[in-house]
Formats: structure tokens, C-alpha cells, sequence
């Protein structure tokens, strides 16, 4: 079956289920919040099943910034459902067709709806994110960040299905789609050819469906967590999983915002982050003592990500999964892994000043 024709069986079943809940729909109620707020929100919420916060956060955007809303939750179906509801992904990027399908198969705010509230359901797969991640930064694999930078399609194309490790597979894949079309802060620019090696990974046994639907999403966002996506889903397949809750962290609330809301991608993030590095905090202490000053900022935002912003609801647990998460958790900045477990853990215990950081900032503003 090609492309066009699996992409119309998931507009058809999107549309039959939008249809099916004919005008019992969720009230549309934008929150009085900036749209970067809102995107975080959003996204955060559907880590967290929130149903009724991820909704206010996605009118707020459709209202505002409709562009943005279409756009992230194309990133938030590869990035935290993942291999872990491969439907929902499907159904999530027959969404993204565009403003006249939606218009004409029961409209922009009856699918944002429907999809928000099955993501939010769904199973959550967080593992092609943390394998960008591990492609980016983890040490063990500078030399094949370095040795497979030049190397030609085909080569590339026997690497990502051979029996390396994944993550250099991984790369090989990264460097054939062409870091022109997902960019990397850290791989070295080099044109691919995104639809031809997607096109040979269905001639090397991945399924048809599952290409097509990597493409759409990486069609739609440029995030290379799409493609990835089909690598995970067939490691997936001989591996046993099961699910179960990340332990999430005592929640407080800035009026009708919890606080995980605010993190480095905002702008009340940022400001509460450069206010908690200066209190007398055994995590302000520990950062002065481990880390450049010029680095504290961005490395503080990804230890928040990772006891916080990161977590989820249900989270699919694999041998794969697992295993791509405790590399990123112990290679956060660089910095040595016993030091980086120590500094996580006091952040777990001084999260209540990070929150009182973000309720000064957010109640000064």
C-alpha cells in the first residue's frame, strides 16, 4: 500500500471518530496566558494526562497562534507518545493534513480536542527524544558522530540496519535524512535525502505504515524524533514492556498554572531559574561547586526536566526505553555521573524553592 492511500485510512478513522462524538465536545476556554506558556503547558499536561489543563492550553493556542498548536502537537506525538500508543501518532498526523481538511471533516477544534484527549490517554514513550539526546551528547559515541559525518547513503543505509548499537545506528540514520532538514547543534551539517531513505527502509522489511507515518511527521515538524520513531518500533517488537507511573513530585499551583509550566522555555522560567541559582539552596550550593557559571542556567533547565518537566503518567517501560533514559540522566552537561546523581537529588528536595522562585517571578510580573 503506498503512502497517500495509508495516510487516507487514518484521515477516514480520525473523521469517523471525530464524528462519533457528533456535539458532545469539550468547552473551548482559552487560558489568559502567553502562547510560549501555553505551548508548555500543553505539552506537560499530555505528559501528565491533564486532561483539562492540556485542553485550555490548546484553545488558548488555537485561538492565538493556530500555526503553533497544529505544530506542537505534531511534536508531542513523537516526542512523549511515541512507540508507546504507534496509533495515536497515526491518527494524530492525519490531523495535520491542513486547515481545509480539518475545516471539512468537523473542524479545528473538534479534532485538536479528540487528539489532545487520546494523547493525554495514551501510554507514553519518551525514548526517540532521549535518543536524540544520546545521538547529540553522550561521550561513548563522539568517534561515531565523527566517522559517519561523510559516509555515502548506502553505506549509512547498511548501518542503520545492521547490528550495531542503536544509537550509532541512529546517527547513520540522522546523517543519511540530512542534518539540512533536521537540524543538530551538534552534528556536523550535511545534506541527506529524507524520502529516498525512507523509501529504502520499506525496501529493507520496515513496515509500509509505519514509514508513511514517520514521514508525516517529519514532513510536518523537521524533528528528527520522527524518523527515529520507526527504528524504536521495530527494537519494540522483541521486547517485552509493560507500564506504570513515573513518581511525580508534589504539585503546586500559581493561580490556575501548576508550576512544572514554567520552565527554561519561558520566559517566567528563565527568571525563576536565574532567582532559585541565587539562593542558599543545597542545589545553588552544589552547582556553584560543580559547574562554570556561564553553563549554570542551561544545565539547571535540564536537571529540572529531568526530576520534572520530563515525567509522565504511564510511562512504557522496555529494556530499550529504559536503558536510553539512564544514559541521559547521567550525562546531563558532562558532568561525571556519581556528582550529576548527587545534584539530582537535592534538586528533588529543593523543588519547593524553585517553586517559591516562580511564584516571586510570576507575582512580580
Amino acid at each position: 500500500m503506498n503512502g497517500p492511500h495509508i495516510l487516507d485510512q487514518y484521515r477516514n478513522q480520525l473523521t469517523d471518530k471525530v464524528l462519533e462524538r457528533g456535539n458532545d465536545l469539550p468547552r473551548f476556554d482559552p487560558l489568559n496566558i502567553s502562547p510560549w506558556l501555553a505551548m508548555s503547558l500543553m505539552q506537560k499536561a499530555v505528559r501528565r494526562g491533564r486532561l483539562v489543563l492540556a485542553l485550555g492550553s490548546a484553545a488558548t493556542l488555537l485561538k492565538d497562534t493556530p500555526d503553533r498548536l497544529w505544530r506542537r502537537l505534531g511534536v508531542v506525538a513523537f516526542e512523549d507518545v511515541g512507540c508507546g500508543e504507534f496509533e495515536t501518532v497515526s491518527l494524530d498526523m492525519a490531523g495535520l493534513t491542513g486547515k481545509n481538511w480539518r475545516s471539512n471533516n468537523g473542524g479545528d477544534w473538534p479534532i485538536a480536542s479528540y487528539l489532545i484527549g487520546r494523547m493525554c490517554r495514551a501510554i507514553k514513550c519518551r525514548a526517540a527524544d532521549d535518543l536524540a539526546y544520546v545521538c547529540e551528547l553522550h561521550p561513548n559515541f563522539e568517534q561515531a558522530r565523527l566517522k559517519l559525518t561523510y559516509m555515502p547513503i548506502q553505506e549509512l543505509l547498511e548501518r542503520i540496519t545492521g547490528r550495531g548499537a542503536l544509537p550509532e545506528r541512529a546517527i547513520a540514520l540522522w546523517y543519511a535524512i540530512g542534518t539540512h532538514r533536521c537540524r543538530s547543534s551538534v552534528l556536523r551539517e550535511r545534506r541527506g535525502d529524507p524520502h529516498g531513505v525512507l523509501d529504502a527502509l520499506c525496501d529493507l522489511g520496515f513496515p509500509d505504515s509505519v514509514i508513511e507515518v514517520c514521514r508525516t511527521g517529519l514532513t510536518k515538524s523537521g524533528e528528527i524524533m520522527a524518523p527515529f520513531t520507526a527504528l524504536l518500533w521495530r527494537e519494540l517488537q522483541r521486547s517485552a514492556r509493560h507500564a506504570e507511573p513515573d513518581d511525580l513530585p508534589e504539585e503546586e499551583m500559581i493561580g490556575p498554572i501548576p508550576c512544572w509550566a514554567y520552565d527554561m522555555h519561558t520566559r517566567e522560567g528563565k527568571m525563576a531559574i536565574a532567582r532559585f541559582l541565587n539562593t542558599n539552596t543545597e542545589t545553588a550550593r552544589w552547582m556553584t561547586g560543580h559547574i562554570p557559571s556561564n553553563k549554570r542556567t542551561r544545565i539547571l533547565g535540564d536537571m529540572i526536566f529531568s526530576v520534572e518537566g520530563g515525567l509522565v503518567d504511564r510511562r512504557l517501560r522496555w529494556e530499550t526505553g529504559d536503558r536510553l533514559r539512564s544514559m541521559v540522566n547521567v550525562e546531563i552537561g558532562g558532568i561525571p555521573p556519581k556528582d550529576m546523581e548527587e545534584g539530582l537529588k537535592l534538586l528533588r528536595q529543593d523543588l519547593p524553592m524553585l517553586n517559591d522562585a516562580r511564584h516571586y517571578v510570576v507575582g512580580n510580573e
